[in-house]
């Protein structure tokens, strides 16, 4: 299983950008996918997580009213589009694949992650 991050770069606070997840390897329609990022000096944490359908969404409170996740299963992706970022969204994205079709437990499968700086 391979996922490849892509969309993370540097933008102004109020700025937008949109994450990609590609994968490949696996049935990626049948399974739950999510965002988790990790900013310096602080834990990894969960953004945002859609069940196999897109029919289930979850997301980080902080982020809720933001960011949006979604999937093409057609096309192997899972997107995060970020808008109004902030600051303290700086951090590294990582995209991960559950073994189930719902967001249940902790995905298995991780990506290696893209840098998201949001400058003040």
């Amino acid at each position: 299983v391979q996922l490849q991050a892509s969309g993370g770069g540097t933008v102004q606070a109020g700025g937008s950008l949109r994450l990609s997840c590609a994968a490949s390897g696996r049935t990626f329609s049948r399974y739950a996918m999510a965002w988790f990022r990790q900013a310096p000096g602080k834990e990894r944490e969960f953004v945002a997580a859609i069940s196999w359908g897109g029919g289930s969404t979850y997301y980080a409170d902080s982020v809720k009213g933001r960011f949006t996740i979604s999937r093409d299963n057609a096309k192997n992706t899972v997107y995060l589009p970020m808008n109004s970022l902030k600051p303290e969204d700086t951090a590294v994205y990582y995209c991960a694949g559950y073994t189930t079709p719902s967001v249940i437990g902790v995905p298995r499968y991780w990506g290696q992650g893209t840098k998201v700086t949001v400058s003040s």
